[in-house]
């Protein structure tokens, strides 16, 4: 699968203009190097919000989790985007157009909060929330982890487990890579729905 991604990036805001690896709190300069440890400090981050979630209020929150899950990586954790991102082709959402894509984002949530528990229904509305976001992509790096996070405790509003980042099934995460960069809501309908199927959490009393 391509994962090929280009930056407007001509000032260097985010990268160093010498090794072209992403400017780090942990004065990393090679890039392999680099990717191995923001994934064991990101890994870990994900593990504590496993245990205790940020609370979902608007799309605005997508900057806590990213904040936290960055927060020993980059100064920059938290903050949307200052460059325009593209891949194979296809370019994100203009920065200039941020505050119109947070509220349609903030618009589909307040949709999502109306619906039942019915996980078809669930489902296709989650998978807009993620395409929405995906499309969004509000971070120079970690925008596919902030979001599967964001949409898992979306879940959690239901009482639905939803695990994107299962290391157990590939396939998951092909569908999910697939679903995201070709924008095929009803891919990622399916795939959530698969997920969810009777993993309903009882509720607290």
């Amino acid at each position: 699968m391509k994962n090929e991604y280009r930056y407007e990036d001509p000032d260097h805001i985010y990268t160093d203009p010498d090794t072209h690896v992403l400017k780090n709190k942990q004065d990393i300069e090679d890039g392999n190097l680099l990717l191995v440890t923001e994934s064991i400090w990101c890994g870990r981050r994900l593990e504590e919000l496993e245990i205790k979630p940020i609370k979902i209020k608007t799309v605005e929150t997508l900057l806590e989790i990213h904040r936290y899950i960055f927060q020993d990586m980059y100064e920059w954790a938290g903050k949307v985007r200052a460059v325009e991102i593209s891949k194979e082709g296809t370019q994100f959402l203009p920065i200039d157009r941020f505050s119109e894509g947070f509220t349609y984002i903030n618009e589909l949530i307040e949709e999502y909060r109306t619906l039942g528990d019915d996980i078809p229904i669930v489902a296709k509305k989650l998978a807009e929330v993620l395409d929405a976001i995906n499309h969004l992509h509000p971070f120079r790096e970690g925008n596919g982890r902030s979001q599967r996070e964001f949409i898992r405790v979306l879940a959690l509003e239901k009482g639905y487990r939803l695990d994107l980042n299962s290391a157990d099934d590939q396939t998951i995460y092909e569908r999910y890579m697939t679903g995201t960069i070709e924008g095929d809501k009803e891919m990622l309908s399916n795939l959530i729905e698969d997920i969810i199927s009777g993993n309903k959490m009882a509720t607290k009393k």
